[in-house]
C-alpha cells in the first residue's frame, strides 16, 4: 500500500506564498521511479492538473495558469515532493492533492495516477 500525506496549506493574502509538501511511504512503493503530481479542486469544479515531476526530478510540467508562479520539486532522500506557490491569486483557492504514478515520466492525466493523498486546503484572500 502507498500512503501520501500532504501538508502546508493555509490562508494567505493575494500575492503571498505557500509551500506544500507531500510525504510518500509504502514498502512496495519506489519513490525514485515514480512520477509525482499536484492537482487541485476548487469548490464546484472538477479536479485539475497543476504540476508534475519525473522520478529523477529532471522533467517537470505545469498547467499554463501557474507557470512562472509555482515550482514543483522533490527530495528523493526524504520521499517528499514539494509545490512552492508564489504570487498567489484568489483563483488558486482549492484543495490541493498529491498523486503518485508508478511510471517515471510525468503526465497531466489524473487517470494515470493510482495513489492519492487526502488533500490540503489553500485559501487565498483578495
Amino acid at each position: 500500500q502507498v500512503q501520501l500525506v500532504e501538508s502546508g496549506g493555509g490562508l494567505v493574502q493575494a500575492g503571498g506564498s505557500l509551500r506544500l509538501s507531500c510525504a510518500a511511504s509504502g514498502h512496495t512503493f519506489t519513490f525514485t521511479s515514480s512520477t509525482m503530481g499536484w492537482f487541485r479542486q476548487a469548490p464546484g469544479k472538477e479536479r485539475e492538473f497543476v504540476a508534475a515531476i519525473s522520478g529523477s526530478g529532471g522533467v517537470t510540467t505545469y498547467t499554463d495558469s501557474v507557470k512562472g508562479r509555482f515550482t514543483i520539486s522533490r527530495d528523493n532522500a526524504k520521499n517528499t515532493v514539494y509545490l512552492e506557490m508564489n504570487s498567489l491569486k484568489p483563483e488558486d483557492t482549492a484543495v490541493y492533492y498529491c498523486g503518485a504514478r508508478r511510471v517515471s515520466w510525468p503526465t497531466k492525466d489524473q487517470r494515470e495516477y493510482g495513489y492519492w493523498g487526502q488533500g490540503t486546503q489553500v485559501n487565498v484572500s483578495s
